[in-house]
């Protein structure tokens, strides 16, 4: 990690590559605003921060570019230090000269995440808040853009140190009763010791429990329509699209490999998969599509399986059901389609627990669409507590789990009290590693590594 600190004056292309109409150049680092002044028509020394400047890059007496300059100062800037932005023209050609022309001046290639690193490493922000930055930046959905939002003010973060304020200070407690151990003193109170414990596994549990709704919101909740051939699956996806992306046909077995798109209801994202349809193939390419629909179903968060309500039996419906279910054990929605071609007392005979549509007609798919939300969302009230989406702070909650465990175990078997504080800094440490409180060299690399170059 040394290279991050020690390279004074950064710089990077902080805009997606491609030709377009504006680019961004990002500075940071000492000495950052006599570099760009040597390259600059104005003198950016003493200028104010949080200031615009235009001018012109110039190499020599050649002008590169016509520019607008942000000039942040120490340490009112996302890394803390000395930084600007260099607004250009976004011709890749423009970008890629005025970067040279920086790094001839001096200044270094940012590496991956550098820029927040920097802001890590200079007190800024804390682990679990820089790891929110990379989250923001993918997000794909309103709720994915809210929770990397939150976690990024630093609301998990508030949580997760109150927590560890805690801990450490009964486990000061208790190492102050090492000190004195031959007088055979207690400070700590067990019996409040063993409340706070208790309080804090419980909380734990709760934000373990809220990682499979993060998950979901951050990635997406990806969702198999799956069937028998010609039950109006492909149909049914164009109608949640509103548009024509999968070829519909009489033709039982059209569909031959899967389509994936996406929808947004209300906020998440849902990414549908339309798949060929379950039976015995008829040739190899049909089969092969087949075990990709059997692939996709184990894979998925939710399935939505679709039959001709006109054609199949409950019987059958159950069957197919048996079979599905007895290889994925995940969330089944039934859906009864094309009841446009029933009458009153067929639609009245399908099971209640049934969604009926007419896919043909979008008769009953906002029905269906705000049912698939809520599958994911069963208590919109969620959304507004803390809820754990990083796999890296899951992992490290369940550690803390463990560990607070052995402290409750030991405590009811009276063991000494070295032994209760090595179980403590157990858990104070994996607390400790989610906002980066405790960290290693390692961990850092492996976080900023996936990190856009720029950011």
């Amino acid at each position: 990690m040394t290279d991050f600190v020690n390279n004074n004056c950064i710089v990077a292309i902080s805009t997606p590559p491609g030709m377009g109409a504006l680019a961004v150049i990002r500075l940071s680092g000492e000495g950052v605003f006599e570099l760009v002044s040597s390259v600059f028509t104005k003198d950016l020394t003493t200028a104010k921060s949080h200031t615009i400047h235009y001018g012109f890059v110039k190499e020599g007496k050649e002008t590169v570019d016509e520019v607008m300059i942000s000039v942040f100062r120490a340490p009112k800037s996302f890394t803390t230090e000395d930084s600007v932005e260099i607004s250009c023209h976004g011709s890749t050609y423009i970008q890629q000269r005025i970067l040279e022309l920086l790094i001839k001046k001096g200044a270094h290639l940012a590496k991956p995440g550098e820029f927040t690193m920097r802001a890590f490493l200079n007190g800024r922000i804390d682990l679990s808040q820089a790891e929110a930055v990379a989250d923001l930046i993918a997000s794909e959905s309103t709720a994915s853009h809210d929770l990397a939002i939150k976690q990024m003010r630093g609301g998990f973060s508030h949580e997760i140190e109150g927590l560890r304020q805690q801990l450490i200070e009964f486990a000061a407690l208790i190492e102050l009763e090492l000190d004195f151990g031959e007088e055979d003193v207690e400070f700590a109170n067990r019996a409040d010791l063993k409340e706070l414990v208790e309080k804090i596994l419980r909380l734990v549990k709760n934000l373990m429990q809220s990682f499979h709704l993060g998950n979901v919101i951050k990635n997406g909740v990806t969702t198999v329509i799956v069937g028998r051939p010609n039950a109006g699956k492909s149909t049914l996806l164009n109608a949640f699209l509103n548009e024509e992306r999968a070829i519909v046909s009489d033709i039982a077995g059209t569909t031959r490999d899967t389509i994936e798109e996406a929808l947004n209801i209300n906020g998440v994202l849902f990414k549908l998969i339309d798949t060929a349809g379950i039976r015995d193939a008829k040739d190899q390419i049909e089969a092969l599509g087949v075990e990709k629909t059997k692939e996709k179903m184990r894979s998925s968060t939710l399935l939505l399986y679709v039959y001709d309500a006109g054609q199949l039996s409950l019987q059958e419906v159950e069957q197919d059901l048996q079979t599905i279910q007895s290889d994925n054990p995940i969330k089944v929605m039934v859906v009864a389609n094309k009841i446009d071609a029933l009458t009153e007392k067929q639609i009245n005979e399908i099971p209640a627990e049934q969604y009926r549509v007419s896919a043909k007609t979008k008769t009953g798919v906002h029905e269906i669409k705000e049912a698939l939300y809520h599958k994911v969302i069963s208590n919109p009230e969620q959304m507004n507590t803390t809820i754990v989406t990083n796999l890296r702070h899951f992992e490290a909650l369940q550690k803390t789990q463990s560990a607070l465990q052995d402290v409750l175990n030991g405590m009811a078997i009276n063991i000494s009290s070295d032994l209760i504080a090595m179980d403590i800094r157990h858990a104070l440490r994996h607390l400790g590693e989610i906002t980066g409180s405790i960290s290693t060299d390692d961990l850092l690399d492996n976080i900023f590594s996936n990190f856009c170059i720029g950011k």
